[in-house]
């Protein structure tokens, strides 16, 4: 993968507006069959496309853009660790000592 960011969007607010409308979508397209009919499940690839295909990934992308600039990951010769970048210190991935 060449984009850094994984699932994560440009900023908080623009992820937490994809995620109310993709949810919307999706439950709308269920809960209005009763009063549109069926034609409303074509509110589902909307609600997907907004979700960039899955809820799950839509809630780890969530994850990703609320660390994204605090937390940085960097892997060298197989040892990888975590850096917080406000305060400077490091968090070791590995349990060898």
């Amino acid at each position: 993968m060449t984009d850094d960011r994984g699932f994560a969007s440009a900023s908080l607010p623009r992820h937490l507006v994809r995620g109310v409308v993709g949810f919307g979508a999706l439950v709308g397209s269920v809960a209005l069959i009763p009063v549109v009919g069926l034609g409303s499940l074509l509110l589902v690839p909307a609600g997907l496309l907004a979700l960039r295909g899955c809820p799950t990934c839509w809630a780890i992308g969530l994850i990703q853009t609320m660390s994204m600039g605090r937390v940085r990951r960097s892997c060298v010769d197989g040892r990888c660790e975590l850096t917080v970048a406000h305060s400077g210190t490091s968090h070791h991935a590995d349990d060898s000592s």
